[in-house]
């Protein structure tokens, strides 16, 4: 049974899709059976995986609407362990079309139920907001990864992410918990960022991972080459940052198994 992992900030431009791709491939690299769905209607993640619009049948769109089934909507990508549910511009019309639905929060869930079986995990990148493509990912995860940046506003918005996991954890998914804030885009030239470190390891004691994405030039790059960026520049710090991310995610999921 997959463990389901939204990957959440309604902040944009803290990293959430850069981790979303990076993380699942580096759980693939690991031989983790991984799907990452894209629930951003920018599809940032589905062409930062090497999937472009006209290779694209069928996507989340309409698997959310139940013109199709989840079967039809998972492609592969370049690595064995990788399979990806895209996403397209069509996207933005779910918002809509959800709301007229009884149980419009539960429909990402009810979809994934028949794959789940299939995978060790399932990653979510959502949207840079609060909206209902946001809180069905949240109502079908298990855990939230918070990418955090490493800047002066950080914590800014964060309270509010934090109260809207915590109504979806009362009304909707009970065992919604918080896997962790990562903290990105790090410059260890920068004394705020070290300022901005030791602020959030001391507010969310316990809740933050001990892996740090730097600011790295081929972390930035390798989306334009539809790559993960372990398979444009694996010897990268980026590239080592999130096969570490990945190990620490590994690491806590055996360690509650125990």
């Amino acid at each position: 049974m997959a463990k389901i992992i939204a990957i959440a900030n309604q902040k944009g431009g803290v990293g959430k899709t850069t981790t979303s791709v990076n993380l699942a491939a580096s759980l693939a690299v690991a031989e983790r059976r991984t799907l990452l769905v894209d629930c951003d209607p920018q599809g940032n993640a589905t062409s930062g995986l090497g999937l472009y619009r006209d290779q694209i049948q069928k996507d989340l769109y309409q698997l959310l609407i139940n013109e199709t089934q989840p079967a039809d909507t998972v492609y592969n990508t370049m690595l064995n362990h990788l399979n990806i549910i895209p996403a397209t511009r069509e996207l933005i019309g779910a918002e809509v079309e959800l709301q007229v639905i009884e149980k419009r929060q539960k429909v990402l869930r009810e979809v994934l139920s028949s794959v789940v079986s299939q995978y060790d995990y399932i990653i979510m990148d959502c949207p840079p907001s609060l909206g209902l493509l946001t809180v069905n990912a949240l109502t079908a995860a298990r855990t939230v990864i918070i990418p955090l940046q490493c800047e002066y506003y950080a914590m800014e918005g964060l309270s509010q992410l934090l109260r809207t996991i915590q109504l979806v954890k009362r009304s909707l998914n009970p065992n919604l918990g918080i896997e962790g804030i990562l903290l990105t885009m790090f410059d260890s030239r920068n004394n705020l960022c070290h300022q901005v470190v030791g602020e959030v390891r001391t507010h969310f004691k316990g809740r933050v991972f001990q892996t740090i994405v730097p600011r790295n030039v081929r972390l930035s790059e390798s989306p334009s080459h539809g790559k993960p960026v372990l398979l444009y520049d694996i010897g990268s710090k980026g590239a080592r940052a999130y096969l570490e991310l990945a190990k620490e995610v590994i690491k806590r999921e055996l360690s509650r198994n125990g």
